[in-house]
């Protein structure tokens, strides 16, 4: 992926999306259901941001070849 400003924006319809800063089309889009966000008292938008730093910082890594990769199939949770 080239090197490019990305955003992280809330969507009309409530979902929060990362872009790049030069385009409307999403790249990953997260929708918190209405029992998450009132779980999470209205604080929905920072985990978002939390999570979407932490999957850039990932596949910042994931391109740089500091992970494996496993050809067996993992657990996820």
């Amino acid at each position: 992926m080239p090197t490019s400003f990305l955003e992280i924006v809330e969507l009309p319809d409530g979902r929060i999306a990362l872009r790049r800063a030069e385009d409307e089309e999403a790249l990953v889009v997260l929708d918190f259901s209405a029992d998450a966000k009132a779980f999470l008292q209205g604080q929905h938008i920072e985990v978002a941001k939390a999570m979407l730093n932490v999957g850039v910082q990932m596949a910042g890594r994931l391109a740089e070849g500091d992970f494996q990769h496993e050809e067996e199939a993992r657990v996820l949770h």
